[in-house]
């Protein structure tokens, strides 16, 4: 790799950790190219990406960005899982290590907050930016659907009132 190509992805891990929510460092040391493959397939599906990177070049890229407190799990062999959603790639890295041992999750950070292993547990245990909306249009939708049953229920009763009366009649 000559020195363009050094700078090229120093500067691509620069805005990946610059931009990304969470960043998650694993070690994969003894996983197969097929488990790789499929991490890689699941983090993709989330909204995310695995890295494979130089502990070197990473450090460089990391020098003054809000996810520099992760330098120090960048020793050995090292993956990075990131996402923009700031729980998406914690949430397919712990699934994944509970399913693979050679996956080893050692930490990593969510903007200027570093996380030990067990801060990328409970990040991975919150709800997901998708969920959440889910659950606050839920909250601002129940009123109106309140108010439309309310308003309706008075027709229903009277519909219901008038099928009786002509049952009666009839018989």
């Amino acid at each position: 790799m000559d020195r363009a190509q050094k700078e090229q992805v120093v500067e691509e891990l620069g805005q990946i950790f610059e931009s990304s929510g969470v960043v998650v460092v694993a070690r994969y040391e003894g996983m197969t190219v097929a488990e790789m493959q499929a991490l890689r397939a699941q983090m993709r599906d989330a909204g995310g990406a695995v890295r494979v990177a130089k502990n070197r070049l990473a450090k460089i890229a990391l020098d003054g960005k809000p996810a520099a407190s992760i330098a120090d799990y960048l020793t050995g062999m090292t993956v990075l899982a990131f996402s923009d959603d700031p729980v998406a790639a914690a949430k397919v890295a712990d699934a994944y290590a509970k399913t693979n041992d050679k996956f080893v999750i050692l930490g990593g950070a969510m903007g200027e907050n570093a996380l030990d292993p067990a801060g990328v547990k409970a990040v991975a245990q919150m709800p997901s930016r998708e969920e959440l909306i889910a659950s606050i249009v839920a909250c601002l939708g129940a009123p109106a659907s309140n108010i439309a049953g309310a308003i309706g229920a008075p027709a229903s009763n009277i519909a219901g009132i008038l099928s009786t009366l002509e049952e009666r009649e009839a018989a």
